[in-house]
């Protein structure tokens, strides 16, 4: 297999499930590192996961955590 075919797959199979402009298989290991963070999974184990050789690589994917914890603060706290 050649990387421009599995760039092809990828994209038609997301034609099929999602709307989302960007369609890549970057797009799915963005959204795996994303839902293993959201889910609480050790950010130095997604890492890993992704193959990255530094923490830094993997700091992106917080992005996400810190906005979810911002909203729920938000609305949790009285004083928010």
């Amino acid at each position: 297999m050649y990387p421009k075919q599995v760039y092809l797959m990828v994209k038609k199979h997301l034609n099929t499930v999602t709307s989302q402009d960007k369609k890549s298989p970057h797009v799915l290991r963005h959204s795996f590192a994303t839902a293993m963070l959201n889910e609480g999974a050790d950010i130095n184990a997604v890492k890993e996961l992704l193959g990255h050789a530094n923490l830094s690589a993997t700091q992106i994917y917080t992005h996400n955590n810190i906005e979810k914890l911002k909203r729920s603060y938000k609305q949790a706290h009285p004083k928010a």
